[in-house]
């Protein structure tokens, strides 16, 4: 570790992405090395050649509104995949899973013209999801009065899926609703015809099979267990003919050895992981989510910050465990500080910055003045900034150390002394860096063993005859959890 003390935090930051230097020690070398080897590619697979005749149209304004960078990348290209799907396997109804706000859902819908189901624990996200959704059929009532097709609007439904057998009802009982009511597709004028004449002329989907009766599972970045429900409802359910799975949030699974009860774990599910008694624990599944690119693409500066930043938390940790040692057994938290912090030390920047700027407009009447000033400036002895620096951190930790215990309703302690827990804990403040960028390269490589072991599931199941892959449809940068496990039965 202390071979990395000295390292520049741009070098450190490609620890977790496998890039190692030549002067670092062998066993280092070979240490990050076989991280990067035992770790699924992230790389954006070519979707084209993946699917052929894939469609990814990018979103409108109106589908697109309300989606950030990372969200409009996902779905435009999570829903071209879907379709592209569907087609494959003949089936025209899709059930999102963790719907959201229902982004992926309305995309489905109103783009691909797909029925959609939209599944949400969040009565809250349902209701923005219709919201939005009768803002969209308006732009799409006009657009559609010249082509004459028609599409369906996504059905919302509030519930928490906590089995397959409650997801399976779900989606059974909505599709008995549909054949019963003859619902119908929206169009520009005020008649209305069937669903099940008018789309079988109307689109592709039903060349392979009853689109009444067969359905496709789709989730993007469902939380904790409910992507491991999905595959389970896959194998139960016969009617459903795909699934399309980007996991997240691995720290919520339930996990076997370590969550006591009957109910079915979210690691491992496969025999071949639990043959082997593997098990993870909180912190690792939490350490799966971390991204190799996010840290690759944080910059020097930005680097800096965050390990100043975990630098805080570790001395923080002093504090409760010196004045709070109670608190310290209920794993407390308090939440993420970093952002507030990032916006004040950019605004010290820009203070700084505005400063000199009107120094120099005061002071300084030519160039030979301004250079002077400059000189003036970075002539300070390297101690003398060094001790400013210091200073300037010891002050962030101290509010750092009083807005944590508001946080957790705790009383600044009388007694306490900040300056003393700083001083022992910045002398170790040169580890941070290395000791959690090697950290964040063992993340992909636990994600890795939570894909494989969903992957071997569904391989494991003989009694149906299924094609499954995992494969990168995000690109990483944007969406770090983008590997998709994609199964359809034959």
């Amino acid at each position: 570790m202390d071979c990395l003390r000295k390292e520049p935090a741009d070098k450190l930051l490609q620890i977790p992405s496998g890039v190692v230097q030549d002067h670092w020690p062998a066993s280092l070398k070979q240490f990050v090395l076989t991280l990067r080897s035992l770790s699924l590619p992230r790389d954006q697979a070519d979707l084209q050649e993946a699917f052929p005749g894939l469609r990814v149209a990018p979103l409108n304004s109106v589908l697109a509104q309300g989606m950030n960078q990372k969200k409009k990348h996902e779905i435009q290209a999570l829903a071209g995949v879907i379709d592209s799907i569907a087609r494959r396997v003949g089936s025209h109804k899709i059930v999102d899973v963790g719907s959201g706000q229902g982004y992926l859902a309305q995309v489905l819908s109103f783009e691909h013209e797909l029925s959609v189901i939209a599944i949400d624990a969040s009565s809250h996200h349902g209701s923005i999801t219709d919201a939005r959704a009768k803002r969209i059929e308006k732009y799409y009532a006009a657009k559609k009065c010249k082509s004459r097709s028609g599409f369906c609007i996504p059905k919302t439904v509030t519930c928490r899926v906590l089995s397959p057998a409650m997801l399976k009802d779900i989606s059974s009982s909505l599709r008995q609703v549909d054949e019963m009511e003859n619902p119908t597709i929206f169009r520009d004028n005020t008649d209305s015809k069937p669903l099940a004449g008018d789309l079988a002329s109307e689109c592709p989907y039903s060349s392979k099979a009853d689109d009444k009766s067969t359905m496709v599972l789709a989730g993007l970045h469902a939380c904790g267990d409910l992507s491991v429900t999905m595959l389970r409802t896959f194998m139960e359910c016969d009617e459903v003919k795909a699934v399309i799975s980007i996991g997240c949030c691995y720290n919520l699974l339930s996990e076997e050895g370590i969550k006591e009860g009957d109910c079915q774990f979210g690691f491992p599910v496969s025999r071949g992981a639990k043959s082997a008694n593997l098990q993870l624990g909180k912190n690792a599944r939490d350490l799966a989510c971390q991204s190799a690119e996010r840290w690759r693409g944080l910059g020097e500066a930005a680097g800096l910050h965050n390990f100043e930043l975990h630098t805080f938390r570790a001395a923080f940790q002093m504090v409760l465990f010196q004045c709070y040692p109670e608190i310290i057994t209920r794993s407390p938290a308090i939440g993420r500080q970093g952002k507030a912090f990032r916006r004040q030390h950019h605004r010290r920047i820009l203070e700084c910055n505005a400063d000199m700027a009107q120094t120099f407009s005061q002071n300084c009447c030519s160039t030979y003045a301004k250079d002077a000033l400059l000189n003036e400036h970075s002539s300070y002895p390297k101690s003398a900034n060094k001790e400013a620096n210091s200073a300037d951190r010891y002050s962030m930790f101290v509010k750092f150390c009083k807005s944590g215990l508001g946080r957790l309703g705790l009383c600044v302690p009388q007694d306490i002394e900040f300056s003393r827990l700083w001083e022992e804990a910045e002398e170790f403040s040169g580890l941070v860096g290395p000791y959690w960028t090697l950290r964040a390269a063992l993340g992909p490589v636990l994600e890795t063993i939570l894909l494989l072991d969903r992957l071997l599931f569904l391989q494991e199941q003989g009694n149906v005859l299924i094609q499954t892959v995992l494969l990168p449809i995000f690109d990483p940068v944007l969406s770090p959890r983008n590997v998709a496990l994609i199964a359809e039965k034959f």
